[in-house]
């Protein structure tokens, strides 16, 4: 059986909104856990947006916030996926909404399309068994069914919802009526459902036809139609991006797809599937997919082990050294550590949270922070002085500004700098340095073909990244 029907290919959809707190010091809001190489030296969201790139699948459409648009877009340029659509969301709704956007998008070609929804930030390992649970749901989808996946359960786990699993669809291998769909459930009732039997973790992923799952929102979630219709109509595109609506986005209901639809519609079954799915949902989950010497631990980057058995240790910072010790997680970035036992790894977002009460930066910000052109990390920050690092890629340019309350000094380390100070542009090359003066129109572009890597020393009264007023920005910024 063929994932392509009468020529009509499946449309993969990728929900790409989430801030994967659970994963924190490395997944925060500035830059989450589906644009980290968490399983592969692939970030997430490739590795997703991978499994659909074969001849059975159209261009994927990408639901994300506009903060992360850029990295989106260079991320699956950089996987070799051409002509995404990506869909930017001016607020957060869940993904009853998104999903709902990325449909009418699709039913503008073609409203019998088939839409496969997926998360950018799930873990899944056999692709032979994915391609087999992709037909069967493929089959389903056609027939007009909302089709769910249903994980094989292989421990009592807490932190998913369950589908229990009623009888085989007559002339639907493999497909399944949806019985009911459960709550996360308690540590009791998660084993209970694991001895019984005939329990699926609920993945989040969806098969449908678009004109189905319009029909079922028009009828089970109005207000979230209405809204994001509206959202749609008001659409502008910006440079490769389609952008919802601001006013009418903002008016959706914050809800689910599975609260919204999937546990009211009469047309749910289920898939049930065993294909190394992982929602990687926090570092306990990471470690048991992560491979592991021979004594059950897992190291990246600059760690050192002794005596050291079952744990997690990650680097991407410091060197970091672990002694005498057993089950822990310990994750170590440029301005943060975390040491937690892996029974309590779940319970991460009650660090954020603190942070976020005490209006720390570190819960929502890195070190580094990433820019269409691309990124730049702070090294000193003093009184009245700030020393960074930028890194331009090839081709790319900051924006025409000027700065109100700090001058400048750059210092070329790596490529060569086009610089504009005011009416002069010139090459300033490895080893050598311009100064920005206070109030002066400036930008730098990379004419080379290596990153441009920059030293720059700021000094002044103010040092604030909101002391800027752009002139002339190629990616549209304000």
């Amino acid at each position: 059986m063929d994932l392509i029907e009468s020529g009509n290919k499946i449309v993969p959809v990728i929900l790409s909104g989430g801030s994967g707190t659970r994963l924190w010091p490395v997944s925060r809001k500035s830059f989450p856990k589906q644009f980290w190489p968490l399983i592969s030296n692939r970030s997430m969201l490739a590795e997703t947006a991978l499994r659909a790139a074969s001849p059975a699948f159209s261009n994927p459409i990408v639901v994300t916030n506009q903060d992360h648009r850029f990295v989106v877009a260079e991320q699956l340029r950089d996987a070799g996926i051409r002509n995404a659509q990506i869909l930017l969301e001016p607020v957060g709704r869940n993904s009853a909404p998104a999903i709902a956007a990325a449909a009418l998008l699709a039913a503008e070609a073609d409203p019998e399309a088939v839409l496969w929804i997926m998360a950018a930030d799930a873990s899944i390992t056999n692709l032979t068994s994915l391609n087999t649970a992709l037909q069967a749901a493929a089959t389903a989808a056609r027939a007009g069914y909302f089709v769910t996946f249903g994980m094989h359960p292989t421990a009592p786990e807490t932190g998913y919802g369950y589908i229990e699993q009623g009888d085989e669809m007559a002339g639907l291998p493999g497909v399944f009526q949806v019985a009911r769909f459960l709550e996360k459930p308690d540590a009791k009732t998660a084993a209970d459902l694991l001895a019984t039997g005939g329990h699926l973790w609920n993945s989040g992923m969806f098969m449908f036809r678009a004109s189905l799952l319009l029909a079922e929102m028009e009828a089970l979630a109005p207000d979230v139609l209405a809204s994001v219709r509206a959202a749609m109509q008001a659409r502008t595109t910006d440079l490769d991006f389609i952008r919802l609506g601001l006013e009418a986005f903002s008016t959706a209901p914050d809800i689910s797809i599975d609260y919204a639809i999937a546990e009211k519609t009469t047309k749910a079954v289920v898939v049930p599937a065993d294909i190394g799915w992982s929602d990687v949902g926090s570092w306990s989950a990471l470690f048991e997919i992560a491979p592991k010497d021979e004594n059950g631990n897992f190291a990246q980057g600059d760690v050192i082990l002794e005596g050291t058995h079952d744990s997690y240790a990650r680097s991407d910072g410091i060197l970091t050294a672990l002694l005498g010790v057993r089950d822990l997680v310990v994750v170590t970035t440029q301005d943060a550590v975390l040491v937690a036992h892996k029974d309590h790894a779940q319970n991460v977002k009650k660090i954020v949270d603190r942070l976020k009460a005490q209006k720390r930066p570190e819960a929502d910000t890195h070190n580094r922070t990433y820019r269409p052109w691309g990124f730049y990390e702070s090294l000193i920050h003093g009184d009245r002085f700030q020393v960074k690092r930028i890194v331009v890629w090839p081709g790319q340019r900051l924006s025409l500004q000027k700065h109100f309350h700090r001058a400048e000094h750059w210092v070329v380390v790596a490529g060569c700098a086009s610089v504009t100070c005011d009416d002069e542009t010139r090459l300033v090359h490895e080893n050598e340095s311009i100064y920005l003066p206070q109030g002066s129109m400036h930008r730098m572009h990379n004419p080379g073909k290596i990153p441009l890597t920059v030293i720059e020393v700021q000094s002044g009264a103010y040092l604030g990244e909101d002391d800027i007023v752009r002139y002339d920005d190629t990616y549209g910024r304000e």
